[in-house]
């Protein structure tokens, strides 16, 4: 199976609190779970710009998963809400109950939502695993911390960002201020009349810049993440 992140993200970068929820569970150190909100306040940013289409594309995209693997905290959220039969009949609500879910976790022994299965041990070999199987995609929706795990562990195909244009200007940001070199090729792009875009990209290594007599990375202000199609971004 292919997997692939889908995170909503803020102009920011901000993925923290996109909705009104908040579901404080126990974060282990070396484990890829998730904390709680850390002092965060500005929850719903995304809703208000949630329009019919980008709610087609959210509903599309979660009955395109094989499958779903989320971190602790993301798995208690949703397991609260669509596990315990919110909206009826909501495509996504079918989805995520009828799939395998898979969750990195070192805490949750005896999850409550059925086609559930507890990945701990060697997380990174269970996930490897699963990509080998056969199949479409294995979803990753929120679970931020897992999902920097997950890059930082070169486990990732796919990158889906829906990005919401607003300004948080506070809480965790997707991407660690010091982390891997992602590159990325543009699979599709997609926008919507209340200005979400979704923008879908490929993995690929990143290209070093070589010197004169050593090779290392390109300067923060060299580094390029280069899309098919003509999109460069610095």
């Amino acid at each position: 199976m292919r997997l692939t992140t889908v995170t909503n993200v803020s102009l920011d970068g901000v993925t923290q609190g996109h909705r009104r929820i908040d579901a404080g569970t126990r974060h282990e150190a070396g484990a890829p779970e998730e904390g709680g909100s850390g002092g965060f306040e500005r929850f719903g940013w995304a809703p208000p710009l949630l329009d019919d289409e980008a709610s087609t594309f959210i509903s599309q995209a979660f009955q395109c998963a094989d499958a779903f693997l989320f971190g602790r905290r993301t798995y208690e959220i949703f397991k609260g809400s669509w596990g315990a039969g919110m909206d009826p009949g909501n495509p996504v609500g079918e989805a995520l109950n009828a799939r395998p879910k898979y969750v990195a976790s070192t805490s949750l022994t005896a999850p409550q939502w059925a086609n559930t299965t507890v990945l701990s041990g060697d997380v990174a070999a269970a996930i490897g695993e699963l990509r080998a199987e056969p199949g479409g995609e294995l979803q990753v929706w929120g679970s931020g911390t897992l999902i920097r795990w997950l890059l930082h562990h070169r486990l990732v195909d796919e990158i889906v960002l829906l990005t919401y244009p607003v300004v948080v200007g506070q809480g965790t940001r997707l991407f660690p201020a010091t982390g891997p070199d992602i590159g990325l090729r543009l699979v599709d792009l997609q926008s919507t009349p209340q200005g979400l875009t979704s923008i879908r990209g490929k993995q690929f290594e990143v290209r070093r810049h070589c010197g004169v007599g050593r090779c290392g990375p390109k300067s923060a202000g060299q580094r390029r993440l280069r899309f098919r199609g003509g999109l460069d971004l610095i």
